[in-house]
């Protein structure tokens, strides 16, 4: 997702207190607790049995994206993976499973909505054969009508049919994937992305697939630091947002 006007916002985006850093970093440590009763309720946690040189892939927009460097494109890279939850996510999978030799990539990009995920998929996804696949997607589906209202005209109907046949299709090309859908999040005061939400959710139960609640888990974070400490424009995560992701993302994949 690209730049936004920042006047939505459920609270202000001015800039962070030190104060409110101090406050917030002693949070993080209190987040575990926090976050870990109530990141992922919505179902048992499924086991996953990984296996020597898994491919785990994350897939979305720009949160996903998070900087990283698109010339190089081979598993495990520092400059590859950017800086936020999937560069987390692999620093702690590979040490934690360092004899698999798993394979991680980020093939997040800045901007994209469904309709750009499924023109990539075959080379960007079904190519790599992931053991797990990682989808967040949904803040641009609908941003885009907002910002580019002239340009794409996509509607929520849009959005769950070309999410439901992207997951279709993985399942049909990708032998024995695993499928994970993110919720797309927000801390601004925007209802309109209520419905995105909620069909990433139902297309996660029709589906039997992994749902990781990432919008309860920042309404809660918000008890104990305020709001642009998190998600520093109320949509990107800064450095503590990311770190929160991936204890949620872990949680609900139970890896």
């Amino acid at each position: 997702m690209k730049e936004m006007k920042k006047d939505t916002q459920k609270n202000s985006t001015s800039p962070i207190s030190r104060r409110n850093l101090l406050q917030g970093a002693a949070s993080l440590g209190a987040i575990g607790a926090l976050g870990a009763g109530a990141l992922a309720k919505e179902a048992a946690t499924p086991k996953t049995s990984l296996k020597k040189r898994d491919v785990i892939l994350f897939q979305g927009d720009s949160i996903t994206d998070a900087g990283r460097d698109k010339k190089d494109q081979i598993a495990n890279n520092g400059k590859a993976l950017g800086r936020g939850y999937p560069a987390l996510a692999a620093g702690e999978l590979l040490g934690d499973y360092a004899d698999l030799g798993l394979q991680i990539y980020n093939r997040g990009i800045s901007g994209n909505k469904v309709p750009d995920l499924a023109e990539r998929w075959q080379e960007d996804a079904i190519d790599l054969k992931p053991k797990i696949l990682s989808i967040l997607i949904g803040v641009n589906d609908l941003w885009h009508t907002i910002a580019f209202g002239a340009k794409y005209k996509g509607t929520i109907e849009d959005y769950e049919k070309g999410y439901r046949d992207l997951l279709l299709r993985s399942q049909k090309k990708i032998q024995g994937v695993r499928l994970i859908i993110c919720e797309p999040f927000t801390l601004r005061d925007w209802p309109a992305l209520d419905p995105y939400r909620a069909v990433a959710k139902k297309l996660a139960a029709e589906m039997e697939l992994t749902f990781v609640p990432f919008q309860s888990t920042f309404d809660n974070a918000v008890k104990a630091a305020p709001s642009e400490f998190w998600l520093w424009d109320g949509i990107h995560p800064g450095p503590p947002g990311h770190a929160l992701m991936l204890q949620a993302w872990r949680k609900a994949v139970g890896i």
